[in-house]
């Protein structure tokens, strides 16, 4: 699976964790040049709290497009590690 922002590959990896309709990327298949520290964070229910990741490609920032839990609920162990995407990201074979 591909991960794919302003025409561009951010993550690439065979190995995605599909959960509720998003495909989370192990942190290893980030390219991690095009990706910065968010101080947001969420908090969800059954997997814990969320921080935030924003993108910045050819100039061109997502704010908060990528988000993982550091720490996960014991539900959620098979994403820890795990980067996910929205706003505009698409995903794709």
């Amino acid at each position: 699976m591909k991960a794919i922002w302003n025409n561009v590959i951010i993550a690439e990896s065979d190995d995605t964790v599909v959960v509720e309709n998003n495909h989370y990327f192990p942190a290893d298949s980030i390219k991690k040049e095009f990706f910065k520290d968010s101080s947001t964070h969420t908090t969800c229910p059954w997997k814990g709290q969320a921080s935030y990741f924003s993108l910045i490609v050819d100039g061109k920032e997502n704010p908060d497009a990528a988000w993982y839990y550091p720490e996960v609920s014991e539900l959620a162990k098979g994403i820890k590690g795990r980067v996910a995407f929205w706003k505009g990201v698409t995903v794709e074979k």
